[in-house]
């Protein structure tokens, strides 16, 4: 039902706008996908297509088919670009064998690659999708690419490389057929040094090393880490070099930036240069759901070990939204001079329809069914419908600490491509996109495990 509102006014008010602002019923277009449309459109057709809500499926597919512009110019985000467009596309291919949404992926795809062209291989983050000129984001330091955004790339070029059967994006290796982009990527970051084992969030594309020492699971480093792992269960376990990294990177992450806080809520901190902040974003509590996903495999006592450090992160995260008077979390909340999982800062106290912290309800449950994250999740439903349900939609709020909330008129396409489709895997049967079968990228965007070999 919430879906299903969130699409219709988004249908009626901004069809073919990017988000729908659903305050003042109408579209917003925004700068993040250079001169596409329907971002809205392609995050929700996978989520419409699950929840059988079939006459809205059709309209967004109609949308595609007959709306859908690739022929544009101006400045994309590589990374968002990749994880809203192309894994939407790719996800709903994979559901429904539709091969309008197929051609429109690798022909987006297409426009990504000129990004690479760089002396390391690294791609910029920002493309110009007309021209294919690259370049990097103003506000990152000294020209660097950004580890969540050149590290979320893999799972979506894998398949397309697979389905282009095009040697540019595809080549044999170790019986793998894997894009040499990808994999170029990971050649650089194996050979750079990587403090204490942590990996920075912003390295050079031209000399490859790392550009200044900050270290996150949240915001800037989150999804790639999530990405190695998932490359690894994507291949149907083959991928043992993505799954050794993953390894390494998480002991890494275990011993530096995990804390315990006075009140015994684990949390993990980030890293500047060696100094911690001790701050979790929203962004991070992706990260209960992850590593409890990365510790299905490997011996019972690592497991036993992964699976309490994911459900304590996951249950900090629940606090941090129980602490608020609105029962959702902030952006991002601290650990110091006596808060504990609270904003203390005016700037991070709105919550955007985020999905991270329901994303890891739904792991837990599946990978525990421990009855306590539908009961989480269920508290979320009820929030939201309180706080964030206008006349015309949802829209995120500004301040999680007041029930008089003030609304920012925007309702995300993330929404209905990822907050929604966690919740409502939350409450499906475990078989509805199972987890041996699919893996999510970060967008929410199902594709589907490689249970045969790699054909290139």
């Amino acid at each position: 039902q919430m879906m299903k509102f969130a699409w219709d006014n988004y249908r009626q008010y901004a069809l073919g706008k990017n988000e729908l602002r659903p305050l003042s019923r109408n579209g917003h277009i925004g700068n993040m996908f250079g001169g596409l449309r329907g971002a809205t459109v392609i995050d929700a057709l996978d989520t419409l297509y699950i929840m059988e809500l079939e006459e809205e499926f059709q309209e967004a597919k109609q949308w595609v088919e007959k709306s859908f512009d690739l022929n544009v110019n101006g400045e994309a985000s590589l990374f968002e670009v990749n994880i809203r467009y192309i894994g939407g596309l790719l996800a709903t291919y994979y559901l429904t064998g539709d091969e309008v949404f197929k051609s429109k992926a690798l022909e987006l795809g297409e426009k990504l690659l000129p990004a690479f062209n760089t002396p390391t291989g690294i791609p910029r983050g920002v493309i110009n999708l007309g021209s294919g000129m690259s370049w990097s984001w103003g506000w990152a330091s000294a020209g660097s690419s950004i580890l969540a955004e050149f590290g979320t790339l893999h799972l979506e070029f894998l398949h397309l490389s697979e389905l282009s059967g095009n040697p540019v994006f595809a080549e044999k290796a170790t019986q793998l057929c894997l894009s040499p982009q990808v994999m170029n990527i990971r050649r650089v970051l194996s050979r750079v040094e990587k403090p204490q084992g942590l990996y920075p969030n912003f390295l050079s594309p031209v000399t490859g090393s790392w550009v200044q020492h900050h270290v996150s699971i949240g915001g800037l480093g989150d999804s790639f880490y999530e990405y190695l792992i998932k490359s690894w269960l994507m291949s149907d376990k083959k991928d043992s070099e993505a799954k050794k990294m993953y390894d390494d990177a998480l002991e890494a992450i275990e011993k530096h930036l995990v804390k315990k806080s006075a009140g015994g809520l684990t949390y993990i901190a980030e890293w500047r240069g060696g100094i911690l902040d001790h701050k979790m974003g929203h962004l991070a509590c992706f990260s209960g759901g992850m590593i409890a996903l990365g510790a299905q495999h490997g011996p019972e006592d690592r497991r036993q070990r992964h699976m309490e450090l994911a459900a304590e992160i996951t249950s900090t995260c629940h606090e941090s939204y129980t602490r608020s008077d609105t029962k959702l979390g902030p952006e991002a909340f601290r650990f110091d001079a006596g808060s504990e999982a609270t904003a203390t800062r005016l700037s991070e106290r709105y919550y955007i329809l985020r999905p991270e912290v329901v994303e890891s309800y739904m792991y837990l449950w599946r990978l525990t069914h421990d009855p306590k994250y539908r009961h989480w999740g269920w508290d979320v439903v009820q929030a939201l419908e309180k706080h964030c349900r206008v006349e015309s939609g949802f829209s995120g709020i500004r301040d999680v600490y007041t029930t008089t909330p003030t609304h920012d008129n925007m309702q995300q396409s993330f929404f209905l491509a990822e907050t929604l489709k966690y919740l409502y895997l939350l409450f499906c049967e475990d078989d509805v996109l199972s987890l041996e079968d699919w893996v999510f990228n970060t967008e929410a965007h199902p594709l589907p495990i490689n249970h045969t070999d790699f054909k290139a």
